[in-house]
């Protein structure tokens, strides 16, 4: 997540998030999900590019969440992360 004037890496491992993640396979393709983050959902021929898929799908949906939420939100406003364990 990025807020204006905060610092965040994602690479590696300063700030990371974990998911739940279920995979199904069907006749052609996986097919993932995940059931926090409704919406995102990945797919490929294999597990792993499924897997791929699905990481990107969340970081989207997530950054296109905040980015909804903090429009309108004051210049002046606290902008802070909070850390859940």
């Amino acid at each position: 997540l990025h807020f204006p004037g905060i610092r965040t890496k994602h690479a590696g491992g300063d700030l990371m998030r974990q998911f739940a993640a279920v995979f199904e396979r069907g006749e052609q393709y996986y097919i993932g999900y995940c059931p926090e983050v409704p919406g995102a959902n990945g797919q490929g021929a294999t597990l792993d590019e499924c897997r791929r898929s699905l990481q990107s799908a969340v970081e989207l949906v997530l950054q296109d969440r905040l980015d909804d939420a903090l429009r309108g939100v004051p210049d002046d406003a606290i902008r802070e992360l909070v850390t859940v364990a």
